[in-house]
């Protein structure tokens, strides 16, 4: 009965966890672009999003990055000794997500301090490296043998050539509306 609860508890947690991985990466783009605003919208812009950011990464993002490491330690336990190889592939891309994690730990800072190192378009593509962890774990849980495996790790990287490329889009669409805002 305890293993369905901190399974539970452990989905919950990774959701929010992403969750918060995915927007605290946007307020990161929107802080940057803030930061070309003119002023005083750049001062306002730039304290509330720092005062957002702040409360999203450390209300948010960290309680789930640590409560999904304490639930899911539960089933390294359960497993000991008899980890099947789809677990351990799935433990890399988590140590991946949470090296991840860690990185953003220092574009946080970074910005909180207003050094400004990335550009928005740099930001954007960075925030999609959450979503390819995303679909390997789930797809490597879900899969779970070496053959779908494979195949799941080749549509991931036809799934990170699609997702580039709309990347590459966006920014020529916005490129293009800029030109145009511009010459109106």
């Amino acid at each position: 009965m305890a293993y369905q609860y901190i399974k539970a508890l452990h989905i919950i947690f990774v959701v929010t966890w992403f969750s918060g991985l995915f927007y605290v990466v946007r307020l990161f783009i929107y802080t940057v672009e803030a930061h070309e605003a003119a002023e005083p919208a750049r001062s306002i812009l730039l304290q509330n999003l720092k005062k957002w950011t702040k409360l999203l990464w450390f209300g948010i993002t960290w309680p789930s990055a640590l409560f999904t490491l304490m639930f899911g330690s539960y089933f390294l336990y359960f497993y000991a000794g008899n980890m099947p190889s789809w677990l351990w592939f799935k433990l890399c891309f988590v140590a991946g997500l949470y090296a991840y994690h860690m990185s953003c730990h220092i574009l946080y800072r970074q910005l909180q301090h207003d050094q400004f190192r990335y550009s928005s378009q740099q930001l954007r593509v960075w925030n999609e490296v959450a979503t390819i962890f995303l679909f390997s774990i789930v797809f490597i849980v879900v899969l779970k043998s070496a053959l779908s495996m494979l195949w799941g790790l080749i549509g991931l990287a036809a799934f990170v050539v699609v997702l580039m490329s709309a990347i590459r889009i966006y920014k020529n669409i916005r490129n293009k509306n800029k030109g145009q805002s511009v010459n109106t």
